[in-house]
This record gives C-alpha cells, sequence and structure tokens, in this order.
C-alpha cells in the first residue's frame, strides 16, 4: 500500500488515514521508526508499564516499615 504524505519544515509528518487504519494505529502516541535497507518502518509502540498509573488504588496504606510483614513468601 502506497499513500503520499508531506513533511513539515518542523519534520512532522502526517499519518494517512488508510495507513493507520492498516497498521491498527487508532490513538495518537508513541511509535518505533527505522530504516531497513533505505526504507523508513514506523511501528506502534505498546504503552509500557507507566500507563499502569492510577489504575490501581490502595485501600489501606502501609507503613514502609512494616512491607516486609505483608509480603507471602510461600510457594
Amino acid at each position: 500500500m502506497y499513500q503520499q504524505t508531506t513533511i513539515t519544515p518542523n519534520f512532522q509528518v502526517h499519518l494517512p488515514v488508510a495507513i493507520r487504519k492498516k497498521a491498527g494505529i487508532t490513538s495518537h502516541g508513541r511509535a518505533l521508526i527505522r530504516v531497513e535497507q533505505e526504507k523508513i518502518i514506523i511501528e506502534k509502540i505498546p504503552p509500557g508499564f507507566l500507563a499502569l498509573g492510577g489504575a490501581f488504588s490502595v485501600k489501606k496504606p502501609i507503613a514502609a516499615e512494616k512491607i516486609r510483614d505483608k509480603i507471602d513468601l510461600s510457594p
């Protein structure tokens, strides 16, 4: 699939809708760009560990000194 696009003076690139749909890119975010054999390849980066920030809540805070008491080390 080929689509024409424009590179802005700030070197920003617009990804056409057809390309975004084909690549499964549904929202803005980070991407990995690499060059292989004179071709530019853009890959979507899946959300990482930091994307989980705020996803979990703590009902009752645990004092730092007592954290080791709460860890279950049984197999």
